[in-house]
């Protein structure tokens, strides 16, 4: 149940290009209004909702501007209204690429999105090409300095997860989707750093570093469109040359 993490490797180094914060919080901002437009305002009656507020926390997100968000996702407040869209496809060296979206305009997000895909060497595919290789999961992230193994060990595998795997300065609790909710509720001892749910891939494609750094240019755009919400990929983290 244990092992090192390449999902951890790769949203780190994920997490160093988001630095910019005010973009994230844009489209978690985006995903809350669309939980509580879809499910209605209260988190213990709507789970997507409650899961957008723990990602919208980890990353230390203003109440205010939660509050905000979900209001306009009920109608208390005026607000755009975003739609959900997905494009599949491969970038260089056959990676398989998931896009998820939130947009107003639907017809301005793919042509967005196709001329990414265009200008740096991947390719659109239909609905369906790549979506089997991935699945949602839980991701839990724990800092080493507040448990010993053994102890998350135990603790994770009493709460229904999936996986605990080892970083040097952390744990990451992998868990299924469905489950995410209880076993994030069962780690609050241990002072969570981050938790969300994302799309794993069931393998990773392992290329040489030149086509690597084609795939993570095609990442890093689409990453950084306001109305791309996740981008999930099989590119093995262990050929990323920093």
């Amino acid at each position: 149940m244990s092992g090192h993490s390449k999902w951890s490797t790769i949203k780190h180094k994920k997490g160093a290009q988001d630095a910019k914060r005010g973009k994230l919080f844009t489209k978690i901002i985006r995903e809350i209004s669309v939980a509580a437009r879809a499910g209605g305002g209260s988190m213990d009656a709507n789970p997507a909702l409650r899961n957008a507020i723990i990602k919208a926390r980890g990353v230390n997100m203003p109440n205010d501007n939660i509050e905000r968000a979900i209001k306009k996702g009920t109608g208390e407040l005026e607000g755009v209204q975003y739609e959900e869209c997905s494009f599949e496809g491969y970038g260089p060296g056959g990676v398989a690429l998931l896009i998820q979206c939130l947009t107003d305009n639907k017809n301005r997000t793919t042509a967005d999105v196709r001329s990414i895909f265009n200008k740096h060497g991947g390719n659109l595919g239909e609905n369906g090409c790549v979506s089997y290789m991935f699945a949602r999961k839980g991701i839990i992230r724990i800092s080493s300095d507040n448990v010993s193994e053994d102890e998350l060990f135990e603790a994770a595998l009493e709460a229904g997860a999936e996986n605990v795997e080892t970083e040097q300065k952390e744990f990451t609790v992998i868990t299924e989707s469905n489950s995410f909710d209880e076993v994030h509720q069962a780690l609050q001892s241990f002072s969570p750093l981050y938790a969300e749910q994302a799309l794993l891939p069931d393998n990773f494609i392992s290329l040489d570093s030149e086509k690597a750094a084609k795939v993570l240019k095609i990442i890093e755009l689409l990453e950084d469109n306001d109305d791309v919400q996740e981008v999930a990929n099989n590119l093995d983290p262990e050929c990323i040359v920093e």
